[in-house]
């Protein structure tokens, strides 16, 4: 869907923020004064902080999976297109505004009771681990399907746990060793 030029200057402003800074931490002053709008601009787009973080998550998942799946289908076909899985977020990890998963450091400022923004990462993680089952499904055909399943369930925490590790200790070894495993497991 395309946004008019002033939403997706709102979006792009408060997703660099939002990811660089944090949700809680960068206001609406923030977000209006780095884009260059009126506080009533912002709201004839926007009703809420919230809303315009669901933005920002859609506009940062949509990146993700679009930029993801060009890079998967690169790789030859079998194992190395799972493995690509790791060699992207090898790439993603080394490129210098790397902070993270927006997902998991949003849900992590978030009071347990914002349902909105937490079922649209839900949403984004579910989306995610489809990804990875179609991956493994269109690479190991001859498996049984319960099996594929399983196995791109493990991918899938490997993933998120070598995003998560990398980035709570700006090194790299977390998605070294989540490769290493999941070249075992294949």
């Amino acid at each position: 869907m395309k946004h008019s030029p002033v939403r997706e200057n709102i979006i792009q402003t408060a997703s660099y923020l939002f990811y660089q800074n944090g949700y809680s931490l960068t206001g609406i002053n923030e977000i209006i004064k780095e884009a260059g709008i009126a506080r009533a601009t912002l709201y004839n787009h926007f009703k809420s902080k919230e809303d315009i973080c669901i933005a920002y998550l859609k506009y940062k998942n949509s990146n993700f999976i679009n930029d993801i799946k060009e890079f998967i289908l690169k790789a030859p076909k079998g194992k190395e297109q799972v493995f690509s899985l790791f060699k992207f977020l090898e790439l993603f990890f080394r490129s210098r505004d790397f902070n993270g998963c927006w997902a998991i450091n949003t849900v992590s400022e978030i009071p347990k009771a914002n349902s909105k923004i937490r079922t649209e990462i839900q949403h984004q993680k579910s989306q995610f681990k489809t990804l990875i089952e179609t991956l493994v499904e269109s690479n190991f055909s001859h498996q049984p399907e319960n099996e594929n399943k399983l196995l791109a369930g493990h991918i899938y925490l490997l993933y998120e746990a070598a995003l998560s590790e990398s980035h709570l200790h700006q090194e790299i070894w977390p998605i070294e060793l989540a490769m290493d495993l999941c070249k075992k497991m294949l």
